[in-house]
């Protein structure tokens, strides 16, 4: 069972933000910015490759009340999701990065090796 599933399951504690019948949300133990909140479906998916668009649609609208609850809708924030190695995903469970709480700059990128993949 996967460390996502076992927070799910309570087998595990969290820093618990927002909770409904389909998705849970929490504090990430590894912060990258003032707010840094992972939001994940109770059934476990592998990744956003293998998500349906059906079970999207909910997630977003919970995504948004997690922005609400910690008051970064109007000042802003971003979503990100990994998806595979390549992608930097490390939890073989869907989940997203929702960060916020200050301006977030755009310099992931400079370790990146571009050569040969276009």
């Amino acid at each position: 069972m996967c460390i996502f599933c076992k927070l799910v399951n309570k087998e595990i504690p969290s820093n618990v933000i927002l909770e409904d019948d389909n998705f849970l949300a929490f504090h990430d133990l590894n912060p990258k910015a003032p707010v840094h909140i992972l939001a994940i479906p109770k059934t476990h998916i592998d990744s956003f490759n293998e998500v349906s668009g059906e079970l999207m649609a909910k997630m977003s609208e919970f995504i948004q009340k997690v922005a609400q609850e910690v008051k970064i809708e109007k000042s802003g924030y971003r979503i990100i999701t990994n998806i595979g190695e390549n992608g930097g995903q490390e939890v073989k469970h869907l989940h997203f990065h929702i960060l916020g709480g200050a301006k977030l700059k755009w310099g992931h990128f400079s370790d990146a090796d571009p050569q040969g993949h276009f």
